[in-house]
C-alpha cells in the first residue's frame, strides 16, 4: 500500500513538473505549492517585470545602481530652472548611488564620442551608506539622438571604468586615468582640456591623503585640485587629488597611489579587489 501511494506522488510531481524539472515559481504558486526563498524573489522578478510598462525615457542601467535616461524635449520651466543653453531642447541623465569618478570617466568619452556638453555633474552623498558618493551628470544636445547616444556610450564604458575601484568593508581605493581629458573632466575637476589626467580617491580619507602624497613624490606631475570631506566633496570620507603632466609620469603615479592605498587596507585586514579589471 504505501508503495502505491508513493508511485501516485512520483506520477504527481512528474505532471506538475515536465520532464522532471522542477516547476516555475508562477506555476508552483498557481498551483498552491509553497514556494522557498529563492522561488519568492524569482516570483517577485517575473511579477515586476510582467507590469511594468515601457518607457521610452529609459536607456538602460549599469553597475554602480547607475540609470540611463533621456528627456526629449524638456519642459521650458525646468530648462529656465536649470539655466540651460536656449538651444539645448534634449537632455540625457545619468545618476547612480555609487560612484562618481567611472561616471565621469565614462560620461568623458561619451562627449568625445557625440555631439553633446555635459552642462551638469552633482555628487550626491550616497554610495549606499558607503564612505563616497553617488553622482548626476546631465548630458544636452539640439538632437535627442545625441542625448541618447551619449548616455548609451557612458553605460557602456562603466564595467572598464569601475575595473579601478577597490571596494572592502573599511573603505575603498579609486584611480582613473586617460591621456586626453575632455569635457566632462574638465567640468567636474577643472582638467586641462587634452592633457593627461588622473584621479586619485582613497576612503577613510587619510589614505587618500596618503595616495595624493604618494602620487606627487613618485612622478613628475601637478596636482589640479585637492578634496577633502570639508571641502569639495559631498561631505564624503575621502580625499581625492586631481593630477596632470606628461602622459608616462600621471600613469605612474596613479598606480603608485593604488599600490600603497591597497596596501593600507591590507594592512587593515581587509583585501579590496577590482569591482570588475584593472586597465591601469
Amino acid at each position: 500500500m504505501d508503495e502505491a501511494i508513493l508511485k501516485q506522488v512520483i506520477e504527481a510531481v512528474a505532471q506538475a513538473s515536465p520532464g522532471g524539472v522542477p516547476s516555475a515559481p508562477a506555476a508552483d504558486a498557481a498551483a498552491g505549492f509553497p514556494l522557498n526563498n529563492q522561488q519568492y524573489t524569482e516570483k517577485r522578478e517575473q511579477d515586476v517585470t510582467s507590469h511594468c510598462k515601457a518607457i521610452t525615457e529609459y536607456v538602460g542601467s549599469a553597475m554602480g545602481d547607475t540609470v540611463g535616461l533621456v528627456i526629449a524635449n524638456l519642459d521650458r520651466h525646468l530648462h529656465e530652472s536649470m539655466g540651460l543653453d536656449p538651444r539645448y531642447r534634449s537632455i540625457g541623465i545619468v545618476s547612480s548611488r555609487t560612484g562618481a569618478g567611472p561616471q565621469i570617466m565614462a560620461a568623458d568619452e561619451a562627449v568625445k564620442a557625440t555631439n553633446t556638453e555635459v552642462v551638469s555633474i552633482e555628487l550626491a552623498r550616497d554610495t549606499k551608506g558607503g564612505a563616497g558618493h553617488g553622482c548626476t551628470i546631465i548630458f544636452a544636445s539640439e538632437d535627442v539622438s545625441d542625448s541618447r547616444r551619449a548616455v548609451e556610450v557612458a553605460l557602456k564604458e562603466l564595467p572598464r571604468t569601475f575595473g579601478n575601484v577597490y571596494p572592502c568593508d573599511a573603505g575603498h581605493v579609486e584611480l582613473h586615468y586617460t591621456a586626453r581629458a575632455s569635457l566632462a573632466l574638465e567640468k567636474a575637476f577643472g582638467a586641462p582640456a587634452g592633457k593627461s589626467f588622473g584621479i586619485l580617491v582613497g576612503a577613510p580619507a587619510a589614505i587618500g591623503l596618503l595616495m595624493a602624497d604618494t602620487a606627487l613624490k613618485t612622478a613628475n606631475v601637478e596636482i589640479v585640485t585637492y578634496a577633502s570631506p570639508d571641502k569639495g566633496t559631498a561631505r564624503s570620507n575621502e580625499i581625492i587629488a586631481t593630477i596632470t603632466g606628461d602622459s608616462g609620469a600621471v600613469r605612474q603615479a596613479v598606480i603608485s597611489a593604488r599600490d600603497v592605498g591597497v596596501s593600507v587596507l591590507r594592512s587593515m585586514g581587509h583585501n579590496p579587489v577590482s569591482m570588475t579589471q584593472s586597465n591601469l
